[in-house]
């Protein structure tokens, strides 16, 4: 039978706190009134289990993350039931009704509550930068202050949308090599630890001067199956190691040169920071924000970090009164000519805004083609690679059969 709590006065108008067992809360009221007690509370108290110890909710919160696509669909919602008429607050608590995400539950229940305060909303997401980042809050506080929250969600939502699109892109052209060059390595792997050893046994047999091309898989094959467990070590630290120095400001610099002038992926890097920028700075600008707040935030969200000094130039020029369009000009080694002349119109048209959105528009277009073609370039590219490394190991293998045949 459960076991209830409940806490209420007695005839004397005394605080009492009692534990029963009843079948039901209305049995536990018939008790109350039996012993002269009147209820103002009653709680079912909870059998012990791991629930009652962890707090699964709190969990779930911390385990989970918002994704890009749940902050697109949340934008897209909340914009439109904005334009239907339902107040900031009711429209954000049937978006938290509808969210399956833990965190991104909390996260919404928390800003409703600071709006209720008071809270404008962009304060209230700024307090959350891991899932609202400074172009969010920026274009959000600019609708606010500008009065079109709805056209301004509208407008994050696209910009989100296009940002999220581009990157799975980029990342979908990339799978291909990248699982044809992780079974290569698994496959060289097996073969200097399972079948270069029967090999070298022979040759070492034989007794006579080997191909230094032979000599060298010879010394790693045993160096492999002589310390399997160490080479396995070695192999995951050093993609770890290679991934870890990629985030560190030297690596970041490194990468960020090297790529724009790599020979197929190069014009594509260029164009798809041309494309980020651009979109940027159009959707911060058609919000309200101010050019410096604007190239401010563009410079943070773009990745490379010569781009990032090129927008940070831009900024502090523009703040002196030099025109925008004349920084991007000056460094067409990293910005496309047509980046440069399409504000330099838009700077003469006063609509800067709508050319930086068509710029925009344009390079995606052109990275989407680019990755459609680029596993094109790449199989050929990548059947050379596969064909050399075949090659390099069936000379070195078929070499010392040569040599021996010429001594015999």
């Amino acid at each position: 039978m459960p076991t209830f709590i409940y806490t209420g006065k007695d005839k004397n108008g005394t605080a009492v706190q009692e534990t029963v067992e009843a079948q039901d809360r209305f049995a536990v009221y018939e008790i109350a009134r039996i012993a002269g007690h009147t209820v103002e509370s009653v709680t079912e108290k909870k059998k012990f289990s791991l629930s009652t110890l962890l707090d699964v909710e709190k969990i779930n919160y911390h385990l989970s993350r918002v994704k890009q696509d749940e902050l697109v669909m949340m934008t897209r919602n909340l914009g439109a039931m904005l334009v239907a008429g339902l107040s900031l607050s009711r429209a954000l608590s049937v978006i938290e009704r509808q969210s399956k995400n833990p965190r991104l539950k909390g996260i919404i229940k928390d800003i409703i509550d600071q709006i209720n305060k008071g809270e404008t909303f962009h304060s209230a997401i700024s307090r959350y930068p891991k899932v609202f980042n400074d172009l969010y809050v920026a274009m959000i506080a600019a609708g606010e202050e500008g009065g079109q929250m709805a056209q301004t969600l509208k407008t994050l939502s696209v910009q989100m949308e296009r940002s999220s699109t581009l990157k799975k892109k980029i990342k979908g052209a990339m799978i291909y090599p990248a699982i044809v060059i992780i079974i290569l390595v698994i496959i060289g792997v097996l073969m200097m630890v399972f079948v270069m050893p029967s090999i070298t046994d022979t040759f070492k047999s034989l007794d006579t001067d080997l191909p230094k091309t032979t000599l060298f898989l010879m010394a790693v094959s045993d160096f492999m199956s002589n310390n399997l467990l160490l080479t396995m070590v070695l192999l995951i630290g050093s993609v770890g190691g290679f991934a870890a120095w990629l985030r560190t400001q030297m690596g970041k610099r490194v990468s960020s040169w090297v790529l724009p002038r790599l020979p197929v992926i190069g014009k594509m890097a260029k164009e798809v920071n041309s494309a980020r920028t651009a979109r940027t700075l159009s959707s911060l600008l058609s919000s309200g924000v101010d050019v410096i707040r604007a190239l401010n935030i563009t410079e943070d969200v773009v990745q490379n970090y010569y781009y990032k000094q090129i927008i940070a130039e831009a900024a502090k020029r523009v703040e002196k009164g030099t025109a925008l369009s004349e920084v991007f000009v000056e460094h067409d080694d990293l910005y496309p000519v047509l980046v440069g002349e399409m504000i330099l119109v838009g700077e003469e048209t006063g609509n800067i805004s709508q050319m930086l959105e068509e710029l925009a528009d344009f390079y995606e277009a052109e990275v989407e083609q680019k990755t459609k073609d680029l596993s094109t370039i790449i199989e050929p590219l990548l059947m050379v690679f596969i064909g050399g490394t075949v090659g390099f190991f069936a000379l070195a293998m078929i070499a010392p059969i040569y040599s021996i045949s010429d001594s015999i």
